[in-house]
C-alpha cells in the first residue's frame, strides 16, 4: 500500500541554469566512450584493441571480479583509443561511430523470457547488467545473487538535476516493459519512489511511495531507508529510470539501444536546455559554443554534488543525466569576509543573501577555505534524512574501525547520501571519498 513521505532534513540549493523544458538540436558526435572509472570496485580486462569493429551492445571489457558482467559499446563503428593512467590503469575506450547505429540483435526467445536464469543471461549477454546495482555499497550487483527487494527512484532532486518526466516522456512503453522484467529478477517487491502527481503513477507491477521534501529526497539510498532500511545481511538491488528503459528496449525491440535525453544546465550555459543524444557522447559535442566563456568554467558530467570534472575531450559518465558548467572560481577575492554577502549563497545563513530565499545563485567551485580541524558537531545531521551519526561514522572510517562502521550504518550509504554534508562542511572534509575508503575497506573484510 502507497504512503506519502515528508522529508524534512535537506536542502535545496537554488543555482541559476536550471534547463528549461525545450529540446536543441539533437547532440551528433563522431566520438564515444566508456570509462572503467564510473564503476567503484572495477578491475577491468579489455576484450577489444584499438581499431577493432563492434556494434552496439559488443563488450568492450569485462569485471575482473565477476567475468560475466561485460561492458558493451554504445554505438557501432571502430574503437579508436584506449587510454591508460598509472600503473597502466584503463581510464577510458573511444568508439569512432560510422553513423550506421548497427546493434548486436536477441533472439525471440531471449526477448520473450520470463524466467530468472534467461532475463540475467540476456541482461548480461547485452551488456546491460552494469546498470544494476546493489545496495549496501553502491557496487554493480552480482547476477548470482537474489534481492530483497529492487527500488527505483522516479526523480531526481539534486540541483540543476533534468526532470524526468521531459527526458522519458516518449519512453513510456520502454520503462513498464524495463519494470516488469527487473520484476523476474526478485521474489520480493519493486518499490517506485514519485513526487505526488507524478506522471509515472500510473505505472503498474510496482508499489509506488511518495516523497516530499528537499534533497535527498530523490536519493534511493534515502527512500530505502524510509521503506525497507538495509541492515547487516540484507541485499537491495537499485536501478535509475534511464536504466530501466534500457533494459525495456532491449525486451521490446530485441536490440540494445543508448539514445538517451540529458540536460545541459548552469549559470555558464548560454540556453539551458534538453538534447537528444547517445550514451557516452563526447562532452565537446554537447557543450561546443553553448557557454558563455566569460570566465574559467568548470565542466561537470553529473550534478555539482556528485558528479565528476571532465575535461572537453573526455565521455558523459555512465550513468550521468546531465552536464552541469559553472565558474571555476580561481580568482582572487579580496577582504571577501567583509562583505555582506548580498550576491553569495551559504548553508548556514552565513550572509544577508539569506533574506532572499527564493533568488538562484550563481556558484562556483571555490572551496573558500582549507581543510581544517573536523570536530564533532550537528552540522550534518540537517542534511541528511536517515537514522545515521554521519560525523561518528566518518571518524570510524578514518580510524579503520570496522565494528564501529557496522554499527554506525555504512550499509545503508553511499556517496550521493552525505554530498549535502560534504557541501555544507565547514572544515572542508571530503566526506564522499573518505566513505568510499570505508566501503572499500568493508568489501575487502567482508570478502
Amino acid at each position: 500500500m502507497s504512503k506519502t513521505i515528508r522529508i524534512k532534513k535537506g536542502l535545496d540549493i537554488k543555482l541559476k541554469g536550471i534547463a528549461i523544458p525545450t529540446r536543441g538540436a539533437d547532440v551528433e558526435s563522431k566520438h564515444y566512450g566508456i570509462k572503467p572509472t564510473d564503476f567503484p570496485g572495477l578491475i577491468p580486462k579489455l576484450l577489444v584493441k584499438t581499431d577493432d569493429v563492434v556494434k552496439i551492445g559488443t563488450p568492450l571489457f569485462y569485471d575482473k571480479n565477476n567475468p560475466d558482467v561485460k561492458f558493451p559499446s554504445p554505438v557501432s563503428g571502430k574503437v579508436t583509443s584506449i587510454v591508460r593512467g598509472e600503473r597502466r590503469k584503463i581510464l577510458e575506450i573511444g568508439v569512432e561511430s560510422d553513423g550506421q547505429f548497427t546493434s548486436e540483435s536477441f533472439s525471440q526467445e531471449e526477448i520473450k523470457a520470463t524466467d530468472r536464469e534467461t532475463i540475467t543471461q540476456t541482461l548480461l549477454k547485452s551488456g546491460l547488467w552494469p546498470f544494476i546495482i546493489q545496495r549496501p555499497f553502491g557496487i554493480i550487483a552480482r547476477p548470482g545473487d537474489m534481492p530483497n527487494n529492487i527500488f527505483i527512484s522516479g526523480f531526481d532532486s539534486a540541483p540543476l538535476a533534468p526532470d524526468l518526466e521531459i527526458t522519458l516522456e516518449k519512453d513510456f512503453e520502454a520503462l513498464q516493459k524495463g519494470i516488469d522484467v527487473l520484476a523476474g529478477l526478485t521474489k520480493g517487491k519493486i518499490y517506485l519512489g514519485l513526487r505526488p502527481g507524478s506522471k509515472f503513477s500510473s505505472l503498474k507491477n510496482v508499489e509506488i511511495n511518495y516523497f516530499n521534501g528537499p534533497h535527498p529526497a530523490g536519493n534511493v539510498g534515502v527512500q530505502i531507508s524510509k521503506i525497507k532500511p538495509v541492515n547487516k545481511g540484507d541485499l537491495i538491488w537499485t536501478a535509475n529510470l534511464q536504466s530501466v528503459v534500457f533494459i525495456g528496449r532491449l525486451f521490446l525491440n530485441g536490440k540494445t539501444d543508448f539514445r538517451k535525453t540529458i540536460a545541459l544546465a548552469g549559470s555558464e550555459v548560454n540556453e539551458p536546455q534538453y538534447y537528444n543524444t547517445i550514451l557516452g557522447v563526447s562532452v565537446t559535442s554537447v557543450v561546443k559554443n553553448k557557454t558563455k566563456k566569460a570566465t574559467a568554467e568548470r565542466i561537470i558530467s553529473g550534478n555539482v554534488l556528485t558528479g565528476k570534472k571532465v575535461e572537453p575531450d573526455s565521455y558523459l559518465g555512465f550513468f550521468d543525466n546531465m552536464i552541469s558548467v559553472i565558474p571555476e572560481g580561481n580568482q582572487i577575492e579580496l577582504f571577501g569576509w567583509a562583505e555582506p554577502g548580498l550576491k553569495k549563497y551559504s548553508a548556514s545563513n552565513t550572509f544577508l543573501a539569506k533574506l532572499f530565499p527564493k533568488k538562484a545563485y550563481a556558484l562556483n567551485a571555490n572551496y573558500h577555505g582549507g581543510e581544517r580541524p573536523f570536530v564533532v558537531s550537528e552540522q550534518y545531521e540537517k542534511y541528511l534524512p536517515m537514522d545515521i551519526l554521519p560525523v561518528f561514522l566518518l571518524k570510524s572510517i578514518i580510524t579503520n574501525d570496522i565494528d564501529k562502521m557496522e554499527q554506525l550504518g555504512i550499509y545503508e550509504v553511499i556517496e550521493e547520501d552525505l554530498a549535502l554534508c560534504e557541501y555544507a562542511c565547514t572544515s572542508k572534509i571530503e566526506v564522499q571519498e573518505i566513505l568510499r575508503k570505508g566501503i572499500n575497506t568493508l568489501i575487502k573484510e567482508l570478502a
